[in-house]
């Protein structure tokens, strides 16, 4: 039995490492969406916001790069989907479609995809181009989610990024350093495989 790492080809995601199969795919899609619902729990309200800082976010983006733009778009969509038919995954233990949030969950699914395609160009490999890929996830969340808020919340825009975006800049710029550790890490680590 050989022990000599398998060089990452360009193009490859970390799931891509895993011998490829229709079930492996499955499994990755739907525990993409597993970890993303238990991310959400990990929930600190805002005082003054309908928004509270999770960790859903974090493993979002974590998803997306690590399975690629499709899988990724699946899993997110498959933990959207469940959440919307009730199942109290979403932040705090909420679901259904009527949460002032829920356009959080919306970019999240154009987010990983975006993510997902810059991991395939390798922006998941370095500690830089990892920072500049969660920051670029991030700012799809927010396109996406602070004008949902504003409607679904019936406030104005300024009001939107005063209650949705602002208070939870420092708490990114830690989820973004985190990932900057980990995504570069976890390819060093299956590169001595």
């Amino acid at each position: 039995m050989s022990t000599a790492a398998v060089p990452a080809r360009s193009g490859q995601v970390l799931a891509d490492l895993v011998p490829s199969s229709r079930v492996r795919d499955a499994a990755l899609v739907a525990g993409g969406a597993v970890l993303t619902g238990l991310a959400a729990q990990i929930a600190v309200p805002v005082p003054g916001s309908p928004v509270p800082v999770t960790g859903q976010t974090f493993a979002a983006l974590l998803v997306g790069t690590s399975l690629g733009a499709r899988r990724g778009l699946l899993s997110l969509a498959l933990y959207a989907l469940v959440g919307m038919a009730g199942v109290p995954w979403f932040a705090e233990g909420g679901s259904g479609t009527g949460a002032p949030s829920l356009g959080y969950v919306f970019g999240m699914l154009l987010a990983v995809t975006v993510v997902g395609a810059l991991a395939r160009r390798g922006a998941d490999r370095s500690v830089l181009r990892m920072a500049g890929t969660m920051l670029v996830g991030e700012a799809v969340i927010y396109a996406v989610g602070v004008p949902y808020l504003a409607l679904a919340a019936d406030m104005s825009l300024t009001a939107a990024v005063a209650a949705g975006l602002t208070p939870f800049l420092l708490g990114d710029a830690l989820k973004a350093a985190l990932a900057m550790g980990v995504m570069p890490t976890a390819w060093k680590l299956a590169g001595r495989r």
